[in-house]
């Protein structure tokens, strides 16, 4: 009999995974507690922006596969296979994660699981929750009713979350110690999961620890990845060299590799930053916070790059932005995506505001998210609209229809033709040729 499957918490991951699910052929109940998000789903509607998956969930909703509810007791009574994606933010005032909403999940799941069942955890967690979980699953869930937890982290990327989803570069079950547990967890797991195993997606097995630290030991990676370039830009800087040409020659050496080696204004949205501040306050805990020390100069260095742009564009102005114009292309964290959370456009947009600036931002899908997170920031209906009567203007999220503006035509609505490449995504040439003066972050 084919799996049955649940997805707890609805979000930006777990929406993914619920749709992506269905659209394999399993029949999915998403749940979550919040009433509205679900009533959106249940229509058809995405409460975030990621190219491709509106199409997949309607799909999959108008086949049947595919529903949502707010009831615990429907979603244990109907999968066999509960996915927990709910989300781990970072405590108010802490670097460590909250885990509320995992905790929850399992306090609600379990108490109503009557039959053999695989709970999947899926969130990003800190290392020793899942064998925490674990244990409050099998003092909770009902005699006989036999619950087995795995843990089976996501890769996901904010724009590329489908294909991340149906073909992904590996997949990681993290079962019990026990061995019959284990067993039955990996059985389950390489089920759900055969299409992706049979076009050669590597199947990895290990225990619930190792399985917690893969997910915070690549975001770990990539987040010093990003910033040793953006290091390397501050040297640039202070040596008259080039930091995109720096890059494009270590490119090329295969043992460093091109990917997340792009110069700019650094990393944000809602994992890289708290998750590498959870991995130190975690690694505190185990008491080998020292292993870990380097990251804090990797989250060091990514704030130094927020204010470094604020610095070039005070620069520009002649070291003040009182009662000047200040025009930013870009809101969400990056390109492809509508989320703000630690967003650096956000950020830098608000730190000039504060300085005196007249700010308009603009933002192809973060509109409505940038609106709520930063009221006090004015916003504008398009580029041009947001660069209009500017003194200077900042490209801060990389989207392609900023990466493809027509010097000239955005010319013709600013007061001075200042322009500031947070992303260096721009041909410094094309845009100089066109009467612009051109900084950007780590070039001459």
């Amino acid at each position: 009999m084919a799996h049955r499957l649940t997805v707890i918490g609805t979000g930006y991951l777990g929406a993914t995974h619920a749709a992506c699910m269905a659209d394999l052929g399993y029949e999915v109940v998403g749940l979550d507690t919040d009433a509205t998000k679900v009533e959106r789903l249940a229509a058809g509607d995405l409460p975030v922006y990621e190219p491709g998956l509106e199409p997949i969930l309607r799909r999959n909703l108008a086949a049947g596969r595919l529903r949502f509810t707010t009831s615990y007791d429907e979603a244990a009574d109907f999968g066999d296979v509960h996915f927990v994606c709910v989300g781990t933010p970072q405590k108010h005032g802490e670097y460590a994660a909250d885990l509320t909403y995992v905790d929850a999940a399992i306090e609600e799941l379990a108490p109503r699981l009557h039959r053999p069942c695989l709970v999947v955890g899926k969130s990003t967690v800190p290392v020793g929750t899942a064998a925490r979980l674990a244990a409050r699953l099998a003092e909770l869930a009902p005699a006989g009713g036999d619950a087995v937890l795995a843990w089976n982290p996501e890769f996901l990327r904010e724009g590329y979350a489908v294909k991340d989803t149906l073909h992904p570069d590996r997949i990681v079950a993290g079962v019990p110690d026990d061995q019959g547990a284990a067993e039955r967890a990996e059985k389950v797991l390489r089920e759900v999961y055969s299409s992706m195993i049979g076009e050669g997606t590597p199947f990895i097995v290990a225990d619930y620890a190792t399985a917690e630290l893969v997910k915070v030991a690549a975001n770990a990676f990539l987040a010093t990845k990003i910033s040793f370039i953006n290091a390397m830009a501050e040297v640039c800087e202070a040596a008259h060299a080039d930091v995109t040409k720096l890059s494009l020659a270590l490119s090329y050496d295969d043992r460093i590799g091109g990917k997340f080696l792009g110069p700019g204004l650094g990393f944000g949205g809602g994992c890289l930053p708290k998750d590498i501040r959870a991995f130190m306050a975690r690694a505190g805990e185990l008491g080998v916070d020292q292993a870990l020390t380097f990251l804090r100069e990797v989250d060091e260095i990514n704030i130094r790059r927020r204010i470094r742009m604020v610095d070039l564009a005070r620069e520009l102005l002649g070291g003040s932005f009182a009662g000047r114009t200040v025009g930013v292309l870009g809101a969400a964290f990056k390109p492809d995506s509508d989320d703000v959370r630690d967003s650096p456009a956000l950020d830098v947009a608000a730190t000039i505001h504060a300085q005196g600036g007249a700010v308009t931002v603009y933002d192809p899908q973060a509109m409505n998210n940038a609106r709520r997170a930063h009221p006090d920031l004015k916003f504008g209906t398009s580029a041009l609209d947001a660069a209009r009567d500017a003194h200077v203007v900042l490209l801060l999220t990389e989207w392609r229809e900023f990466r493809e503006m027509d010097p000239a035509a955005l010319a013709g609505v600013v007061a001075e033709r200042n322009i500031v490449d947070g992303r260096n995504a721009l041909d410094p040439e094309r845009w100089r040729t066109a009467g612009w003066t051109y900084r950007a972050l780590g070039r001459p």
